[in-house]
């Protein structure tokens, strides 16, 4: 006994369906779930050349100014995920900068609310003026 065929029109819409919802859902979050972008501000290389210290705000729909910093791998751009090492609610320049003796020193504005403040970072102190 011969096989029956499915009707073409049946098959593309057995097909298209399970694409076109899955392709809606994704289209409805992505409204609901706001884009995040950096900006960096600066970018210093390590004396060792293994990351770069860098200070740079995270903007994810209406967040309030900030200013952050953290290590990168050299030359590497900063994730929109990247865990900072120090954030503060600021618009200021953190000062940052390598000591001679390979610490990270940082600047923190004064009065700007602090979130998050580590006193290392990849095995590197971190000193704060």
């Amino acid at each position: 006994m011969p096989k029956a065929k499915m009707p073409v029109p049946v098959l593309l819409t057995l097909t298209m369906a399970p694409v076109a919802l899955i392709g809606a859902t994704l289209w409805l979050v992505s409204d609901i779930v706001p884009t995040c972008s950096i900006t960096e501000f600066q970018r210093m290389p390590a004396p060792d050349g293994a990351y770069d210290l860098v200070t740079f705000t995270r903007t994810c729909g209406d967040t309030p100014e900030n200013m952050q910093a953290a290590l990168v791998p050299l030359n590497e751009q900063v994730p929109f995920d990247a865990a900072s090492f120090v954030s503060v609610l600021a618009a200021a320049d953190l000062e940052p900068g390598w000591t001679a003796d390979g610490e990270i020193g940082i600047t923190l504005p004064d009065g700007a609310e602090i979130l998050r403040q580590d006193t290392t970072v990849a095995g590197i102190d971190v000193i704060y003026r």
